[in-house]
């Protein structure tokens, strides 16, 4: 069902008032409002073509020619986003003592920036890339200043932006010059789980603590469609805990679901934490 703001934002504070240590979910709804591009419509279905997949990537030289080609124009997006209301208020129920952990499906980091401190990044991080081969590190803008100086062309160019520092550009990308491993000469990847990759198990095992130690989750900003989140919705379920939803569309778990606001993330949230504060100084 749709929910008004008000009506969301109390509902959701008395969901974490009953449920005060939360693990909280978080997908790529919590920071359109910064700036970046989501994946899906509100249905849960693909607003453009599905990111690229980690097989690709490593087997074909087009493919990582094209991906970081487009990433040039496009990582901007991510390099100068601003932390959302979403992201202040995750922090501000953290500072409270709601949250147990977070768990973050999206790579920019604008979490930690709004003061969040319990959180993993469960798909990685795109400010870091990483040697495939001997596992060298560098930052991603430091790569990006080397290649841009290697393609003046293509650093030129101007295209919309895309969900993760993508772009939506489409030209002759065979004459890319890519930066190698500045060590071995191997291939450079960004420090994030590719479709098709999985989640390190280290992480995932703590985030699966997390959850262990948790008395609810509430999902924001995430159809839920990719597996390495829904499964701890999955968990949870089995293990009776309450999951709650908030976002403007359906999820994948739909049907494992106690609560479900559909409404805006930031206004609800900051609703949500407006409520607690005034209930705390009662």
């Amino acid at each position: 069902m749709t929910n008004s703001i008000a009506q969301a934002g109390e509902a959701l504070a008395g969901f974490i008032e009953r449920h005060p240590k939360l693990w909280v979910l978080t997908g790529a709804g919590v920071s359109t409002d910064s700036g970046i591009p989501d994946y899906r419509d509100a249905d849960g279905q693909w607003k453009r073509p599905p990111p690229v997949q980690h097989g690709d990537f490593m087997a074909s030289l087009a493919v990582r020619q094209r991906y970081w080609a487009r990433a040039l124009i496009g990582f901007k997006a991510l390099r100068e986003a601003q932390v959302s209301g979403a992201h202040r208020a995750l922090a501000a129920l953290e500072a409270m003592g709601y949250v147990e952990l977070l768990v973050t499906q999206n790579v920019d980091r604008l979490h930690q920036r709004a003061g969040s401190r319990k959180v993993i990044d469960l798909h990685g991080r795109a400010d870091m890339v990483g040697c495939m081969s001997c596992g060298y590190q560098l930052m991603r803008h430091a790569m990006h200043s080397e290649m841009a100086s290697m393609n003046p062309h293509f650093a030129a160019l101007d295209a919309g932006h895309a969900p993760d520092g993508d772009a939506d550009l489409e030209t002759d990308f065979s004459m890319f010059k890519i930066l190698d491993c500045p060590r071995c000469k191997g291939i450079l990847k960004p420090q994030v789980v590719y479709y098709g990759d999985v989640v390190p198990s280290a992480r995932r095992l703590a985030a699966q603590v997390g959850l262990e130690n948790a008395d609810a989750v509430l999902a924001v900003g995430t159809s839920l469609m990719v597996y390495s989140g829904y499964r701890f919705c999955r968990d949870a379920h089995a293990m009776g805990l309450p999951v709650a939803s908030l976002s403007l569309g359906v999820t994948r778990a739909d049907a494992l679901l106690t609560h479900q606001w559909r409404a805006p993330l930031t206004p609800v949230l900051e609703q949500a934490v407006s409520c607690l504060q005034r209930r705390l100084l009662d």
